[in-house]
Protein backbone atom coordinates (compact mmCIF):
# COMPACT_ATOMS: atom_id res chain seq x y z
CA UNK A 1 0.00 0.00 0.00
CA UNK A 2 1.60 3.23 -1.18
CA UNK A 3 2.02 6.23 1.12
CA UNK A 4 -0.43 8.94 0.03
CA UNK A 5 0.01 12.70 0.14
CA UNK A 6 -2.25 12.84 3.19
CA UNK A 7 0.05 10.40 4.94
CA UNK A 8 3.08 12.57 4.20
CA UNK A 9 1.27 15.48 5.85
CA UNK A 10 1.63 13.54 9.11
CA UNK A 11 4.94 11.77 8.48
CA UNK A 12 7.08 14.76 7.40
CA UNK A 13 6.17 17.00 10.39
CA UNK A 14 6.73 14.01 12.70
CA UNK A 15 10.21 13.42 11.29
CA UNK A 16 10.98 17.14 11.49
CA UNK A 17 9.89 17.28 15.14
CA UNK A 18 11.94 14.18 15.95
CA UNK A 19 15.00 15.75 14.37
CA UNK A 20 14.43 19.10 16.08
CA UNK A 21 13.85 17.42 19.44
CA UNK A 22 17.04 15.38 19.08
CA UNK A 23 19.00 18.51 18.06
CA UNK A 24 17.68 20.48 21.06
CA UNK A 25 18.65 17.71 23.49
CA UNK A 26 22.03 16.71 22.08
CA UNK A 27 23.50 19.68 20.23
CA UNK A 28 21.68 22.81 21.40
CA UNK A 29 22.96 22.66 25.03
CA UNK A 30 26.48 23.22 23.71
CA UNK A 31 25.39 26.67 22.55
CA UNK A 32 22.43 27.47 24.81
CA UNK A 33 23.57 25.92 28.07
CA UNK A 34 21.98 22.95 29.81
CA UNK A 35 18.73 24.74 30.68
CA UNK A 36 16.05 22.45 32.10
CA UNK A 37 13.42 24.08 29.88
CA UNK A 38 15.38 23.11 26.75
CA UNK A 39 15.31 19.42 27.69
CA UNK A 40 11.59 19.55 28.54
CA UNK A 41 10.79 21.26 25.24
CA UNK A 42 12.91 18.74 23.31
CA UNK A 43 11.12 15.77 24.82
CA UNK A 44 7.73 17.39 24.34
CA UNK A 45 8.45 17.85 20.63
CA UNK A 46 9.53 14.24 20.25
CA UNK A 47 6.37 12.94 21.92
CA UNK A 48 4.25 15.14 19.66
CA UNK A 49 6.09 13.46 16.77
CA UNK A 50 5.25 10.01 18.19
CA UNK A 51 1.60 11.09 18.46
CA UNK A 52 1.55 12.20 14.80
CA UNK A 53 3.04 8.86 13.75
CA UNK A 54 0.40 7.07 15.82
CA UNK A 55 -2.34 9.00 14.00
CA UNK A 56 -0.77 7.94 10.69
CA UNK A 57 -0.66 4.29 11.82
CA UNK A 58 -4.29 4.45 13.00
CA UNK A 59 -5.38 5.77 9.60
CA UNK A 60 -3.50 3.03 7.73
CA UNK A 61 -4.99 0.25 9.89
CA UNK A 62 -2.00 -1.95 9.12
CA UNK A 63 0.43 -3.75 11.41
CA UNK A 64 3.63 -2.46 9.81
CA UNK A 65 3.09 1.25 10.64
CA UNK A 66 2.27 0.34 14.22
CA UNK A 67 5.56 -1.55 14.50
CA UNK A 68 7.41 1.58 13.31
CA UNK A 69 5.52 3.70 15.85
CA UNK A 70 6.22 1.20 18.62
CA UNK A 71 9.91 1.21 17.74
CA UNK A 72 10.09 5.03 17.94
CA UNK A 73 7.99 5.21 21.10
CA UNK A 74 10.01 2.44 22.75
CA UNK A 75 13.29 4.19 21.95
CA UNK A 76 11.88 7.43 23.39
CA UNK A 77 10.73 5.70 26.58
CA UNK A 78 14.10 4.01 26.95
CA UNK A 79 15.87 7.34 26.54
CA UNK A 80 13.56 9.43 28.74
CA UNK A 81 12.92 6.89 31.52
CA UNK A 82 15.57 4.14 31.42
CA UNK A 83 14.80 2.85 34.92
CA UNK A 84 11.16 2.31 33.98
CA UNK A 85 11.98 0.99 30.51
CA UNK A 86 14.05 -1.96 31.74
CA UNK A 87 10.96 -3.32 33.51
CA UNK A 88 9.05 -3.52 30.23
CA UNK A 89 11.09 -6.51 29.14
CA UNK A 90 8.35 -8.86 30.37
CA UNK A 91 6.20 -7.86 27.39
CA UNK A 92 8.94 -8.68 24.91
CA UNK A 93 9.45 -12.01 26.71
CA UNK A 94 5.74 -12.79 26.33
CA UNK A 95 6.01 -12.12 22.61
CA UNK A 96 9.08 -14.35 22.42
CA UNK A 97 7.27 -17.22 24.13
CA UNK A 98 4.31 -16.93 21.77
CA UNK A 99 6.60 -17.00 18.75
CA UNK A 100 8.52 -20.01 20.09
CA UNK A 101 5.31 -22.05 20.31
CA UNK A 102 4.98 -21.73 16.52
CA UNK A 103 8.43 -23.06 15.61
CA UNK A 104 8.11 -26.86 15.53
CA UNK A 105 4.56 -27.30 14.14
CA UNK A 106 5.08 -24.64 11.47
CA UNK A 107 8.33 -26.12 10.14
CA UNK A 108 7.00 -29.67 10.41
CA UNK A 109 3.79 -28.98 8.48
CA UNK A 110 5.22 -26.70 5.78
CA UNK A 111 8.09 -29.06 4.95
CA UNK A 112 5.84 -32.12 4.73
CA UNK A 113 3.34 -30.29 2.52
CA UNK A 114 6.13 -28.83 0.38
CA UNK A 115 7.60 -32.28 -0.31
CA UNK A 116 4.54 -34.52 -0.43
CA UNK A 117 2.01 -32.02 -1.79
CA UNK A 118 2.93 -32.64 -5.43
CA UNK A 119 2.27 -36.36 -5.36
CA UNK A 120 4.67 -39.16 -6.20
CA UNK A 121 8.24 -37.86 -6.24
CA UNK A 122 9.06 -40.14 -9.18
CA UNK A 123 6.14 -38.65 -11.09
CA UNK A 124 7.46 -35.13 -10.72
CA UNK A 125 10.27 -36.18 -13.00
CA UNK A 126 12.81 -34.03 -14.71
CA UNK A 127 11.13 -30.71 -13.90
CA UNK A 128 11.15 -31.48 -10.18
CA UNK A 129 14.82 -32.47 -10.17
CA UNK A 130 15.83 -29.39 -12.14
CA UNK A 131 13.79 -27.15 -9.85
CA UNK A 132 15.23 -28.56 -6.64
CA UNK A 133 18.81 -28.34 -7.93
CA UNK A 134 18.21 -24.75 -9.07
CA UNK A 135 16.61 -23.83 -5.73
CA UNK A 136 19.48 -25.23 -3.69
CA UNK A 137 22.20 -23.62 -5.82
CA UNK A 138 20.59 -20.17 -5.78
CA UNK A 139 19.71 -20.18 -2.07
CA UNK A 140 23.23 -21.35 -1.21
CA UNK A 141 24.64 -18.42 -3.20
CA UNK A 142 22.25 -16.14 -1.30
CA UNK A 143 23.59 -17.48 2.00
CA UNK A 144 27.16 -16.90 0.82
CA UNK A 145 26.50 -13.30 -0.21
CA UNK A 146 24.73 -12.59 3.08
CA UNK A 147 27.59 -14.14 5.05
CA UNK A 148 30.15 -12.09 3.14
CA UNK A 149 28.18 -8.85 3.52
CA UNK A 150 27.73 -9.06 7.31
CA UNK A 151 31.37 -10.05 7.85
CA UNK A 152 32.46 -7.01 5.84
CA UNK A 153 30.08 -4.51 7.46
CA UNK A 154 30.36 -6.00 11.00
CA UNK A 155 27.06 -4.28 11.80
CA UNK A 156 26.61 -6.10 15.12
CA UNK A 157 30.03 -5.27 16.56
CA UNK A 158 29.75 -2.82 19.44
CA UNK A 159 26.29 -3.98 20.45
CA UNK A 160 27.62 -6.53 22.96
CA UNK A 161 25.35 -7.02 25.94
CA UNK A 162 26.67 -6.14 29.38
CA UNK A 163 27.70 -9.17 31.46
CA UNK A 164 24.73 -8.57 33.74
CA UNK A 165 22.32 -9.00 30.87
CA UNK A 166 23.92 -12.26 29.83
CA UNK A 167 23.75 -13.61 33.37
CA UNK A 168 20.15 -12.43 33.71
CA UNK A 169 19.17 -14.24 30.53
CA UNK A 170 20.87 -17.41 31.70
CA UNK A 171 22.83 -17.73 28.47
CA UNK A 172 25.59 -20.27 28.28
CA UNK A 173 27.84 -20.81 25.29
CA UNK A 174 27.96 -24.53 24.46
CA UNK A 175 31.33 -26.26 24.13
CA UNK A 176 32.72 -26.67 20.60
CA UNK A 177 30.90 -29.37 18.67
CA UNK A 178 32.77 -31.67 16.30
CA UNK A 179 31.26 -32.33 12.89
CA UNK A 180 30.38 -35.91 13.77
CA UNK A 181 28.56 -34.82 16.96
CA UNK A 182 26.63 -32.22 14.98
CA UNK A 183 25.75 -34.75 12.26
CA UNK A 184 24.46 -37.22 14.86
CA UNK A 185 22.50 -34.48 16.62
CA UNK A 186 20.65 -33.68 13.37
CA UNK A 187 18.75 -36.98 13.51
CA UNK A 188 15.93 -37.34 16.07
CA UNK A 189 15.52 -40.34 18.29
CA UNK A 190 12.07 -39.23 19.44
CA UNK A 191 10.11 -36.63 17.46
CA UNK A 192 8.00 -35.64 20.48
CA UNK A 193 11.17 -34.97 22.47
CA UNK A 194 12.62 -32.96 19.58
CA UNK A 195 9.48 -30.81 19.45
CA UNK A 196 9.44 -30.32 23.22
CA UNK A 197 13.13 -29.38 23.29
CA UNK A 198 12.73 -27.02 20.30
CA UNK A 199 15.36 -28.94 18.33
CA UNK A 200 14.22 -27.47 15.03
CA UNK A 201 16.90 -29.14 12.93
CA UNK A 202 15.77 -32.56 14.14
CA UNK A 203 12.17 -31.61 13.40
CA UNK A 204 13.17 -30.54 9.88
CA UNK A 205 15.04 -33.79 9.21
CA UNK A 206 12.06 -35.81 10.45
CA UNK A 207 9.75 -33.75 8.21
CA UNK A 208 11.93 -34.39 5.15
CA UNK A 209 11.92 -38.18 5.66
CA UNK A 210 8.21 -38.13 6.51
CA UNK A 211 7.38 -36.04 3.44
CA UNK A 212 9.33 -38.35 1.12
CA UNK A 213 7.64 -41.42 2.65
CA UNK A 214 4.22 -39.80 2.33
CA UNK A 215 4.86 -38.87 -1.30
CA UNK A 216 5.51 -42.52 -2.19
CA UNK A 217 2.09 -43.69 -0.95
CA UNK A 218 -0.95 -44.05 -3.16
CA UNK A 219 -3.24 -41.04 -3.50
CA UNK A 220 -5.95 -42.64 -1.35
CA UNK A 221 -3.59 -43.24 1.57
CA UNK A 222 -1.65 -40.00 1.16
CA UNK A 223 -4.58 -37.61 0.91
CA UNK A 224 -5.90 -37.75 4.52
CA UNK A 225 -2.50 -37.10 6.10
CA UNK A 226 -1.68 -34.45 3.52
CA UNK A 227 -4.94 -32.64 4.26
CA UNK A 228 -4.13 -32.83 7.97
CA UNK A 229 -0.68 -31.32 7.41
CA UNK A 230 -2.14 -28.63 5.13
CA UNK A 231 -4.69 -27.76 7.80
CA UNK A 232 -1.99 -27.68 10.46
CA UNK A 233 0.15 -25.46 8.26
CA UNK A 234 -2.72 -23.05 7.60
CA UNK A 235 -3.63 -23.02 11.30
CA UNK A 236 -0.05 -22.17 12.30
CA UNK A 237 0.05 -19.38 9.71
CA UNK A 238 -3.16 -18.00 11.20
CA UNK A 239 -1.73 -18.50 14.70
CA UNK A 240 1.30 -16.49 13.61
CA UNK A 241 -0.92 -13.74 12.23
CA UNK A 242 -2.75 -13.52 15.56
CA UNK A 243 0.50 -13.43 17.53
CA UNK A 244 1.83 -10.69 15.24
CA UNK A 245 -0.93 -8.38 16.50
CA UNK A 246 1.04 -8.33 19.73
CA UNK A 247 4.21 -7.45 17.79
CA UNK A 248 3.99 -3.65 18.30
CA UNK A 249 3.83 -4.19 22.07
CA UNK A 250 6.69 -6.69 21.99
CA UNK A 251 8.82 -4.52 19.69
CA UNK A 252 8.12 -1.35 21.66
CA UNK A 253 8.95 -3.05 24.95
CA UNK A 254 12.09 -4.62 23.47
CA UNK A 255 13.28 -1.29 22.08
CA UNK A 256 12.53 0.50 25.36
CA UNK A 257 14.46 -2.15 27.31
CA UNK A 258 17.34 -2.11 24.85
CA UNK A 259 17.75 1.67 24.77
CA UNK A 260 17.19 1.96 28.52
CA UNK A 261 19.76 -0.76 29.18
CA UNK A 262 22.33 0.01 26.49
CA UNK A 263 21.66 3.57 25.34
CA UNK A 264 20.82 5.07 21.94
CA UNK A 265 24.04 3.74 20.40
CA UNK A 266 22.06 0.62 19.43
CA UNK A 267 20.34 2.63 16.67
CA UNK A 268 23.66 3.03 14.86
CA UNK A 269 23.95 -0.76 14.65
CA UNK A 270 20.38 -1.02 13.35
CA UNK A 271 21.11 1.43 10.53
CA UNK A 272 24.25 -0.53 9.64
CA UNK A 273 22.25 -3.78 9.62
CA UNK A 274 19.55 -2.29 7.38
CA UNK A 275 22.10 -0.94 4.90
CA UNK A 276 23.96 -4.27 4.95
CA UNK A 277 20.82 -6.21 4.04
CA UNK A 278 19.71 -3.87 1.26
CA UNK A 279 23.23 -3.78 -0.16
CA UNK A 280 23.49 -7.58 -0.01
CA UNK A 281 20.09 -8.02 -1.72
CA UNK A 282 21.13 -5.61 -4.49
CA UNK A 283 24.41 -7.51 -4.84
CA UNK A 284 22.50 -10.80 -5.04
CA UNK A 285 20.27 -9.41 -7.81
CA UNK A 286 23.28 -8.21 -9.82
CA UNK A 287 25.65 -11.13 -9.23
CA UNK A 288 23.18 -14.04 -9.22
CA UNK A 289 19.72 -13.27 -10.66
CA UNK A 290 20.94 -11.13 -13.56
CA UNK A 291 23.61 -13.63 -14.75
CA UNK A 292 21.05 -16.47 -14.48
CA UNK A 293 18.59 -14.51 -16.60
CA UNK A 294 21.26 -13.73 -19.18
CA UNK A 295 22.54 -17.32 -19.19
CA UNK A 296 19.08 -18.68 -19.99
CA UNK A 297 18.36 -15.87 -22.48
CA UNK A 298 15.38 -14.49 -20.55
CA UNK A 299 13.98 -11.34 -22.24
CA UNK A 300 14.82 -8.97 -19.39
CA UNK A 301 12.66 -5.95 -20.24
CA UNK A 302 9.53 -8.06 -20.73
CA UNK A 303 10.27 -10.10 -17.62
CA UNK A 304 10.70 -6.98 -15.48
CA UNK A 305 7.37 -5.62 -16.74
CA UNK A 306 5.67 -8.93 -15.96
CA UNK A 307 7.15 -9.23 -12.46
CA UNK A 308 6.67 -5.57 -11.48
CA UNK A 309 3.14 -5.95 -10.11
CA UNK A 310 3.63 -9.08 -7.97
CA UNK A 311 6.92 -7.64 -6.72
CA UNK A 312 5.17 -4.42 -5.71
CA UNK A 313 2.44 -6.36 -3.90
CA UNK A 314 5.09 -8.39 -2.07
CA UNK A 315 7.01 -5.26 -1.05
CA UNK A 316 3.91 -3.43 0.17
CA UNK A 317 2.42 -6.34 2.11
CA UNK A 318 5.69 -8.03 3.19
CA UNK A 319 3.87 -11.29 2.44
CA UNK A 320 4.90 -13.64 -0.37
CA UNK A 321 1.54 -15.42 -0.45
CA UNK A 322 -0.27 -12.15 -1.13
CA UNK A 323 1.56 -11.97 -4.47
CA UNK A 324 1.26 -15.68 -5.34
CA UNK A 325 -1.92 -15.63 -7.51
CA UNK A 326 -0.76 -12.60 -9.48
CA UNK A 327 2.76 -13.99 -9.89
CA UNK A 328 1.41 -17.26 -11.32
CA UNK A 329 -0.93 -15.42 -13.65
CA UNK A 330 1.79 -13.06 -14.90
CA UNK A 331 4.27 -15.88 -15.50
CA UNK A 332 1.71 -17.88 -17.46
CA UNK A 333 0.95 -14.78 -19.53
CA UNK A 334 4.72 -14.35 -19.97
CA UNK A 335 4.84 -17.74 -21.69
CA UNK A 336 5.60 -20.28 -18.97
CA UNK A 337 3.34 -23.36 -19.37
CA UNK A 338 0.74 -23.72 -16.64
CA UNK A 339 2.01 -27.12 -15.46
CA UNK A 340 5.49 -25.63 -14.87
CA UNK A 341 4.09 -22.52 -13.16
CA UNK A 342 1.85 -24.68 -10.96
CA UNK A 343 4.81 -26.71 -9.74
CA UNK A 344 7.78 -24.34 -9.66
CA UNK A 345 6.32 -21.24 -8.00
CA UNK A 346 4.46 -22.99 -5.13
CA UNK A 347 7.46 -25.29 -4.56
CA UNK A 348 9.69 -22.23 -4.57
CA UNK A 349 7.72 -20.84 -1.64
CA UNK A 350 9.17 -23.67 0.42
CA UNK A 351 12.55 -24.20 -1.23
CA UNK A 352 13.55 -20.99 -3.03
CA UNK A 353 13.21 -18.07 -0.62
CA UNK A 354 16.30 -16.21 -1.79
CA UNK A 355 15.64 -12.96 0.08
CA UNK A 356 14.67 -14.62 3.36
CA UNK A 357 17.66 -16.98 3.17
CA UNK A 358 20.05 -14.08 2.62
CA UNK A 359 18.41 -12.20 5.49
CA UNK A 360 18.86 -15.17 7.82
CA UNK A 361 22.58 -15.31 7.01
CA UNK A 362 22.96 -11.60 7.75
CA UNK A 363 20.79 -11.63 10.88
CA UNK A 364 22.30 -14.77 12.44
CA UNK A 365 25.88 -13.47 12.19
CA UNK A 366 24.64 -10.06 13.42
CA UNK A 367 23.42 -11.84 16.57
CA UNK A 368 26.82 -13.53 16.96
CA UNK A 369 28.61 -10.18 16.63
CA UNK A 370 26.16 -8.42 18.96
CA UNK A 371 26.70 -11.12 21.59
CA UNK A 372 30.42 -10.35 21.55
CA UNK A 373 31.24 -13.87 20.33
CA UNK A 374 33.73 -14.96 17.69
CA UNK A 375 32.67 -17.78 15.39
CA UNK A 376 35.34 -19.26 13.16
CA UNK A 377 34.67 -19.51 9.43
CA UNK A 378 34.04 -23.22 9.95
CA UNK A 379 31.38 -22.60 12.58
CA UNK A 380 29.77 -19.87 10.47
CA UNK A 381 29.57 -22.30 7.56
CA UNK A 382 28.05 -24.88 9.91
CA UNK A 383 25.42 -22.31 10.85
CA UNK A 384 24.77 -21.64 7.15
CA UNK A 385 24.38 -25.38 6.54
CA UNK A 386 21.78 -25.43 9.33
CA UNK A 387 19.94 -22.54 7.72
CA UNK A 388 19.89 -24.35 4.36
CA UNK A 389 17.57 -26.91 5.98
CA UNK A 390 15.64 -24.83 8.52
CA UNK A 391 14.90 -21.93 6.14
CA UNK A 392 12.66 -24.11 3.98
CA UNK A 393 8.96 -23.39 4.17
CA UNK A 394 9.01 -19.92 5.79
CA UNK A 395 7.42 -17.97 2.95
CA UNK A 396 3.80 -18.37 4.00
CA UNK A 397 3.50 -15.48 6.43
CA UNK A 398 4.99 -12.10 7.19
CA UNK A 399 8.08 -12.12 9.41
CA UNK A 400 8.09 -15.96 9.60
CA UNK A 401 11.90 -15.78 9.22
CA UNK A 402 11.91 -14.64 12.85
CA UNK A 403 10.85 -18.15 13.83
CA UNK A 404 13.84 -19.71 12.09
CA UNK A 405 16.21 -17.07 13.45
CA UNK A 406 15.11 -17.78 17.02
CA UNK A 407 15.47 -21.51 16.44
CA UNK A 408 18.99 -21.06 15.01
CA UNK A 409 19.98 -18.88 17.95
CA UNK A 410 18.78 -21.58 20.36
CA UNK A 411 20.65 -24.29 18.43
CA UNK A 412 23.97 -22.41 18.67
CA UNK A 413 23.50 -21.08 22.22
CA UNK A 414 23.09 -17.42 21.18
CA UNK A 415 21.22 -14.76 23.19
CA UNK A 416 17.79 -13.56 22.10
CA UNK A 417 18.22 -9.87 23.02
CA UNK A 418 19.91 -8.92 19.71
CA UNK A 419 17.01 -10.56 17.85
CA UNK A 420 14.62 -8.20 19.60
CA UNK A 421 16.85 -5.33 18.54
CA UNK A 422 16.50 -6.55 14.93
CA UNK A 423 12.71 -6.48 15.32
CA UNK A 424 12.94 -2.68 15.43
CA UNK A 425 13.75 -2.56 11.70
CA UNK A 426 12.45 -5.99 10.72
CA UNK A 427 9.44 -4.52 8.92
CA UNK A 428 11.73 -2.56 6.59
CA UNK A 429 13.90 -5.62 5.99
CA UNK A 430 10.88 -7.88 5.52
CA UNK A 431 9.54 -5.81 2.62
CA UNK A 432 12.80 -6.03 0.66
CA UNK A 433 13.49 -9.71 1.30
CA UNK A 434 9.88 -10.67 0.44
CA UNK A 435 10.11 -8.82 -2.88
CA UNK A 436 13.33 -10.69 -3.72
CA UNK A 437 11.58 -13.98 -2.78
CA UNK A 438 8.81 -13.33 -5.31
CA UNK A 439 11.12 -12.11 -8.09
CA UNK A 440 13.41 -15.10 -7.53
CA UNK A 441 10.55 -17.59 -7.80
CA UNK A 442 9.15 -15.94 -10.93
CA UNK A 443 12.60 -16.12 -12.52
CA UNK A 444 12.91 -19.78 -11.46
CA UNK A 445 9.74 -20.69 -13.35
CA UNK A 446 11.01 -18.93 -16.49
CA UNK A 447 14.43 -20.63 -16.22
CA UNK A 448 12.91 -24.10 -15.85
CA UNK A 449 10.57 -23.47 -18.81
CA UNK A 450 13.49 -22.20 -20.89
CA UNK A 451 15.62 -25.22 -19.98
CA UNK A 452 12.78 -27.48 -21.12
CA UNK A 453 12.50 -25.54 -24.38
CA UNK A 454 8.87 -24.70 -23.60
CA UNK A 455 8.97 -20.97 -22.92
CA UNK A 456 6.38 -19.30 -25.15
CA UNK A 457 5.29 -22.60 -26.72
CA UNK A 458 1.96 -22.84 -24.87
CA UNK A 459 -0.60 -20.12 -25.52
CA UNK A 460 -2.00 -18.65 -22.29
CA UNK A 461 -5.75 -18.75 -21.79
CA UNK A 462 -7.84 -15.68 -22.58
CA UNK A 463 -8.69 -15.23 -18.91
CA UNK A 464 -4.99 -15.16 -17.94
CA UNK A 465 -4.15 -12.66 -20.66
CA UNK A 466 -7.08 -10.47 -19.64
CA UNK A 467 -5.94 -10.50 -16.02
CA UNK A 468 -2.31 -9.78 -16.93
CA UNK A 469 -3.28 -6.83 -19.10
CA UNK A 470 -5.70 -5.37 -16.57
Amino acid sequence: MAISRKDWVLILPALALLGLGAWMEVIAPRFMGSAWSVFVAARFLRWVAVLLLAVYAFKRRSLTPWIFVAMVAGAEIGFDAPNFAVHLRVFSDIFLRLIKTIVAPLILATLIVGIAGHGDLKGIGRIGIKSLIYFEVVTTLALGIGLLAINVSRAGVGLAMPPAAVAEAGITVPPPTHWDDFLLHMFPENIAKSVADAQILQVAVFAIFFGVALATLSEAKRAPLLRLCESLSETMFRFTNIVMYFAPVGVGAAMAYTVGHMGLGVLINLCKLLLTLYGALALFAVLVLLPVALLFKVPLARFLRAVAEPATIAFATANSEAALPRAMEQMEAFGVPRRIVAFVIPAGYSFNLDGSTLYLAVASIFVVQAAGLHFSIGKQLLMMATLVVTSKGIGGVSRAALVVLLATAATFGLPTEPIFVILGVDALMDMARTMVNVVGNCLASVVIAQSEGELGKEKPSAVVLEGAEA
